[in-house]
């Protein structure tokens, strides 16, 4: 029976059940400190520094998400990461690419060997040895149309990662897809809250300068929204600026 089996048949099952409950320890404790980072950005750092810390082989990790056909890199540990989705993006291939347009819903992708050549992405993979990467896989975080987000780890050396490792980053990528999302949620409601607070105010002036009722004071600031073609919160932070001691 192989590692996932319920029999202990000798001292290496034993080893390799207590290497795991380490693991899931120190994931365990990962979780709890990407859901106490205070922004998107640290959650998405926190991510990248915990997948080389706890993922035996991982020499660099990154975030690379890709909006409306454009490659940016969210977060980075480690040499080479930005370097290697920048050129994903200029190239449009790589192993991120192929992964988000896979329609077997296989979410996960292993390089072992990034030194033989890869006639999929051609470009990208010669590119990929020059810069030292010699084994790679990575797990798609999200995928939305052409956008999507992956969450990618390297190693110098070809056949850093094996099956195991692959649970590891399952696993690091599940608690990664979840902060993540609560992250971004939280930012959501905070720039919500945000642009609520300033059309309040800039109403407020508007009531207080001219005698406008709340419902007058919201149509002056949308009717310059539509005529100036910008958004409402961007009218009303500008009545803001123009009227500080009233704030």
């Amino acid at each position: 029976m192989g590692r996932r089996g319920v029999r202990w048949a000798g001292p290496s099952e034993a080893v390799v059940a207590v290497e795991w409950q380490r693991y899931a320890e120190q994931m365990a404790l990962l979780a709890r400190n990407l859901a106490g980072q205070g922004s998107v950005q640290a959650t998405l750092d926190a991510i990248a520094s915990s997948a080389v810390k706890l993922i035996e082989g991982c020499d660099a990790a990154g975030i690379l998400t890709v909006s409306r056909g454009r490659a940016a890199t969210l977060a980075v540990c480690g040499d080479f990461v930005e370097e290697s989705d920048r050129l994903q993006g200029e190239f449009r291939e790589g192993p991120c690419f192929d992964a988000a347009r896979r329609v077997d819903g296989e979410r996960l992708f292993r390089i072992a060997d990034m030194t033989r050549p890869q006639p999929s992405w051609p470009q990208y993979s010669r590119a990929a040895r020059e810069l030292g990467i010699g084994s790679m896989t990575g797990v798609l975080l999200y995928t939305h149309e052409e956008d999507f987000g992956a969450l990618n780890l390297y190693s110098r050396r070809p056949g850093a990662f094996g099956e195991d490792i692959e649970a590891a980053g399952w696993l690091l990528a599940s608690h990664a897809a979840v902060a993540l999302a609560t992250a971004r949620t939280v930012d959501q409601l905070e720039s919500a809250l945000d642009t609520r607070h300033a059309i309040g105010e800039a109403m407020g002036i508007l009531m207080e300068r001219h005698g406008m009722s709340e419902d007058e004071a919201f149509g002056v600031l949308r009717r310059i929204s539509q005529h100036h073609n910008l958004k409402v919160r961007d009218v009303a932070q500008r009545v803001r600026a123009d009227h500080p001691g009233q704030v």
